[in-house]
Parts: structure tokens; C-alpha cells; sequence
């Protein structure tokens, strides 16, 4: 494959390991930040940084949106996102080619549609697909080995309106291995990416109440996490699970969830995550079972109309 050109834009965890990643694959990368010690670490390192992002003599590229969106309450702070946004579109403004604009840092659903694609076409004067390509291309890195997932993905999720934009983004990362699975709505990766980090948190969250559990009652839980890790569907089946309005249901679940909820309270301990899965599972039932009634309702009132009609 012949190389690309391709512009970083934030060179933190996720900006350095992508644009290494690219350069070990043997891409010209260029890193911008708005942090001068920043940049003069990465020159010290031979990699070519700068402070500015300037496209009017560059070919073709791709600009990777690697800019931190920290938290601020329970709210996302797209502030310096915004900023490096319209930075990069103020660059396509004067750019004569036609470059790919790749959102890869981890924004909220709707984000690169309803704000990098406006900020873009506004500061550029141009119009997404026709002027410039835009793309979500959601990172899975861990910080502690940022540099080797990026080098080998376990999953790579690319999102594009233009199919043109979608096959360039797919050469440009199948050669890096993984599933590669592409969507047509970039919020879909988006909420994806969202999701995969919620889930994780969950997780942890889960066995951590299972820990305080396991203190009370002597015992270690390591291994018996272990264990249930693979012998757990839900853990061995990507599959088990994940159909959405299906509560659970059956024998074992609904008994099981409220019978561990009273052990816990008579060990005195609290697990407001396990509490809140019967609730939600509660709630869904109801609205699942609302939802049956009203077209059973609808049926028979269609049926009367039917009879009266023949």
C-alpha cells in the first residue's frame, strides 16, 4: 500500500500511539499540539511536530481528531475539542486537495455529525463529502499499552456517510488486523465506543460488589472470579445477552439476583449495582408487557371492525 500522509491533531496517550502506530507502518505523520514543551519532547524524539496545522501544499490526507474530552460533572467538555476542530477547519479552508477529517477521539453520540461536521464547514467554507471527507474512527486503547493495541486492534470500527471516505479508511487500517467492521452513521461508532467503555466500567464495578461480598463471607475472590469468567455465558458468548427489550427471565435469574441481594444485606452489605439490575429488569418487564397489551388491545379492536365490515 502506498504510504499516506496523515496529521495528528492532540498528542496525548491515545494521539501519540495512533501516529506512531501509522509511522511504524510506514506513513508520513506529523503531530500538532498547542503545547510547546510538547512539541519540543517530540522533537526531541525525531518526530515531526508542530503548532500549526497547515494543508495548502499537502497532498491528500488524513487529519486524526486525537483531542481530550474530559468529563466536567456528568457532562462531556468539548472546550479544546471544539477548538482543535475549527482549527483544522480553518486549514481546509486553504487546502487545494481533499482531505479526510477522522474523529477518534471518544466524544458523545451525535457529535461528529452535529458539531465536528458544522465547525468544519463553517470555518472552511466547504461542504463534507464534496469538500472534505468526515469519518468517526473510535480508539480501543488501553493507556498501559496504548502502543501495541493499536498495533494489533482486536476491533477497529470505522462510520462514514461516503463510501469513498469508508473504503480510504478502510485500506488505510485493515493492513493493522482485527475485525474491522464499518457503519454508513458515524453515531453509531460513536455510541459504540461509548458503550464499550461503560460496559468495562460495569464489569469492574460488578466483581468489585462481588468482593465485598466474598470479604464477608472468608472467602478469596480471585479465583473464584476466575472461574466464573469462563464458566459464565455471558462471559464465553459475545452473543448471550445483547438483543435489547428482552428482560431476563426464566428460573434461575429473577430468584437468583433478589436471593444474593438478601444475603448480601444480612452480611451488611450494600450492592446498589445489583439492586439496580433487578429494577431494570422490573421496569423493562412492565413496559415489555405494556407494550403486548396494547397490541393485543389494537387486534381485537381491529378484529370488531373487520367483522363489521364483512
Amino acid at each position: 500500500m502506498q504510504a499516506s500522509r496523515i496529521f495528528i491533531v492532540g498528542s496525548g496517550v491515545v494521539g501519540e500511539a495512533t501516529g506512531n502506530g501509522f509511522l511504524a507502518a510506514g506513513h508520513e505523520v506529523t503531530f500538532i499540539d498547542t503545547s510547546v514543551p510538547r512539541i519540543r519532547e517530540l522533537w526531541g524524539r525525531g518526530l515531526d511536530a508542530r503548532a500549526e496545522l497547515d494543508l495548502g501544499a499537502e497532498r491528500d490526507s488524513f487529519v486524526f481528531l486525537t483531542l481530550p474530552t474530559p468529563n466536567q460533572g456528568s457532562a462531556y467538555d468539548l472546550a479544546a475539542f471544539t477548538a482543535g476542530t475549527t482549527t483544522v477547519g480553518a486549514a481546509l479552508a486553504t487546502a487545494p486537495a481533499h482531505h479526510t477529517v477522522v474523529v477518534r477521539s471518544t466524544v458523545p453520540p451525535g457529535t461528529t455529525e452535529d458539531l465536528v461536521g458544522p465547525l468544519l464547514q463553517r470555518a472552511s467554507g466547504k461542504t463534507a463529502g464534496a469538500g472534505f471527507g468526515l469519518a468517526a474512527n473510535p480508539e480501543f486503547l488501553r493507556a498501559a499499552s496504548a502502543a501495541h493495541d493499536f498495533t494489533h486492534p482486536w476491533m477497529t470500527v470505522i462510520a462514514s456517510r461516503d463510501p469513498h471516505t469508508q473504503t480510504r479508511l478502510r485500506d488505510l487500517l485493515a493492513p493493522f488486523g482485527g475485525d474491522l467492521r464499518t457503519f454508513d452513521d458515524p453515531t453509531e461508532a460513536e455510541f459504540i465506543k461509548c458503550a464499550h467503555n461503560i460496559y468495562n466500567a460495569t464489569k469492574i464495578s460488578f466483581w468489585n460488589e462481588m468482593w465485598l461480598v466474598a470479604r464477608q463471607l472468608g472467602l478469596p475472590l480471585d479465583p473464584l472470579a476466575a472461574t466464573v469468567a469462563r464458566s459464565a455465558e455471558a462471559s464465553t458468548n459475545p452473543d448471550y445477552g445483547i438483543r435489547g427489550g428482552a428482560p431476563y427471565g426464566g428460573a434461575c435469574l429473577p430468584k437468583d439476583t433478589r436471593g444474593f441481594l438478601g444475603l448480601a444485606a444480612t452480611l451488611g452489605v450494600d450492592m446498589p449495582l445489583l439492586r439496580a439490575v433487578v429494577t431494570t429488569n422490573d421496569r423493562l418487564t412492565a413496559v415489555m408487557n405494556s407494550e403486548v397489551e396494547g397490541v393485543t388491545q389494537h387486534a381485537a379492536q381491529q378484529a370488531v371492525v373487520d367483522a363489521g365490515q364483512t
